[in-house]
């Protein structure tokens, strides 16, 4: 720092509130000391100015994937709310693991950030007491519960796939299958089966719920084309086949013209999240259209409020979801 108030002109004292405090110096001042940083190659010491603040301007993001990840939407938006005001993202991932969730919060919270956004809002009992032990403003997102940590930022896919299901009843299908990979610890696509389920005892009492699921094949577009032919191999009589996601109904899609199956004439495929590829597939993919950008900037805003002290006028936030019909259903 002495370095750059030489540089600069001016007092280290300067320097530091430039650093600190941008708005009590000068443009002028800011402008010097801007151009006297890159000349010297200075790095601020941010562990210093943390430890007298008690404030580290860091954010920890905790997501179940980071390969292929389906919440990427999600994070830039959160990102660009955050970044905007000052504030560097510790990122990190699950695997769908509760117990490796646990020790990425440990860790995580071991740097001291000024807030935590979570994706789910499924947790181990110690996740949960590490969390309000550490006194700092928490978002969940991408679920819904009752009884969110602090604040919540998602939608309902019991809510979601039910719909779906209801909208293949209307159009004619009475054999649905909900065929998916469901990991341990994916919460959502567990709800997704379920409220499968519980629609499918609703609207078809006496008859059990179809359902072919994989618990060991990864999340990509080669799984659905297997899901595609165990699920027909299963439930031949099937006329409609709904997926847990876009990306392994994108799969499923292909497969069906390689083998020739007619969709949607002969089984009607549908798939959920609303990626970029499912309108640009031939047929176009009918699917569950999630406000994931929305949801980022929402756990952005709520997150920065509780970090300011502000009392946000709703803490639970249902950002729903809509039907995205296309060809394929």
């Amino acid at each position: 720092m002495a370095d750059v108030a030489a540089a600069a002109g001016v007092s280290m004292q300067t320097v530091s509130r430039a650093l600190r405090f941008p708005d009590t110096v000068t443009p002028e001042n800011r402008k010097t000391i801007d151009d006297a940083i890159r000349k010297t190659h200075y790095v601020h010491n941010l562990a210093a100015s943390h430890l007298a603040s008690h404030k580290s301007n860091t954010v920890a993001a905790v997501i179940p994937t980071l390969s292929a990840s389906v919440f990427a939407e999600t994070m830039q938006h959160f990102s660009e709310v955050l970044h905007r005001e000052g504030y560097q993202i510790f990122l990190g991932n699950t695997d769908y693991r509760l117990d490796r969730e646990e020790e990425v919060i440990r860790s995580l919270l071991g740097r001291r950030p000024d807030g935590v956004f979570l994706i789910g809002t499924h947790h181990t009992r110690a996740s949960v007491a590490m969390l309000k032990r550490a006194g700092i403003p928490v978002v969940e997102g991408w679920d819904m519960t009752e009884k969110p940590i602090d604040r919540l930022v998602g939608f309902s896919n019991t809510a979601a796939i039910s719909e779906m299901a209801r909208h293949l009843v209307r159009s004619g299908r009475t054999n649905i299958v909900f065929a998916g990979v469901l990991r341990k610890g994916d919460s959502r696509a567990a709800e997704r089966r379920d409220g499968f389920a519980a629609v499918m005892e609703e609207l078809f009492p006496g008859k059990t719920p179809r359902i072919s699921i994989s618990r060991d094949l990864p999340l990509t577009m080669a799984s659905g084309a297997d899901l595609l032919r165990k699920a027909l191999a299963r439930y031949p009589e099937a006329d409609a086949v709904m997926f847990s996601s876009d990306i392994i109904a994108s799969g499923a899609l292909q497969e069906s013209v390689r083998i020739g199956l007619k969709v949607p004439e002969r089984l009607a495929i549908t798939g959920f999240g609303d990626f970029e590829l499912a309108r640009h597939l031939i047929p176009s993919l009918t699917t569950v259209s999630v406000p994931s950008a929305e949801i980022g900037r929402e756990a952005g805003r709520l997150l920065l409020e509780g970090m300011r002290g502000i009392e946000s006028e709703t803490t639970l936030i249902d950002m729903g979801f809509k039907l995205m019909i296309r060809d394929s259903g």
